[in-house]
């Protein structure tokens, strides 16, 4: 049985929930969500709390159950206080600067790499070398901190690259003859 499954989830202030069958949506100063739970799962909404539970008694139902309260957690918190992923440059001459709808990063190759934001998504630069990105889906934003990573991955020799803020680089000793 799922733990995770059994713990309900706290709606803050400012974050509303609206249950329509197996569709929840969230609503929150940060935006709105939407998802369509799996018909094994059950959802309630009772007392500033979401409830969920398998709607059948099978071993998949309360894995399922888990997956959907962890789903679910992420809209509330999103909704509520939105997430972010911090990005550090690392490297002589590597910039990044957001400009409008697009990140302009200079990365050490022989063009700028203009990196269009998606929709739900910011990207602030408080300095040259640090970017980051926020957004109420949990998801998009890691998913779009991996792509800018991905331009330059930090790389073992020298260090050099687009790291996360939290990102330990194992470094490697140069060929030696």
């Amino acid at each position: 049985m799922s733990r995770v499954a059994k713990a309900p989830i706290a709606l803050p202030k400012g974050v509303t929930v609206e249950i329509a069958g197996q569709n929840v949506t969230v609503k929150g100063p940060k935006g709105t969500m939407g998802w369509t739970v799996h018909s094994t799962v059950a959802v309630c909404q009772d007392e500033g709390a979401i409830k969920v539970a398998p709607a059948e008694g099978s071993n998949n139902a309360w894995a399922m159950a888990g997956t959907t309260r962890a789903l679910l957690n992420n809209m509330v918190v999103g909704c509520g206080t939105g997430f972010s992923r911090k990005l550090n440059l690392v490297g002589v001459g590597y910039r990044a600067q957001a400009k409008g709808n697009v990140l302009n990063l200079n990365l050490g190759f022989s063009h700028p790499i203009d990196y269009p934001m998606p929709e739900g998504i910011t990207i602030e630069t408080p300095s040259q070398t640090e970017i980051v990105v926020s957004g109420a889906d949990k998801q998009q934003v890691g998913q779009v901190a991996s792509e800018i990573r991905g331009f330059r991955p930090p790389e073992p020799y020298k260090g050099k690259g687009v790291r996360y803020a939290d990102e330990n680089v194992l470094r490697k000793e140069a060929k030696k003859k």
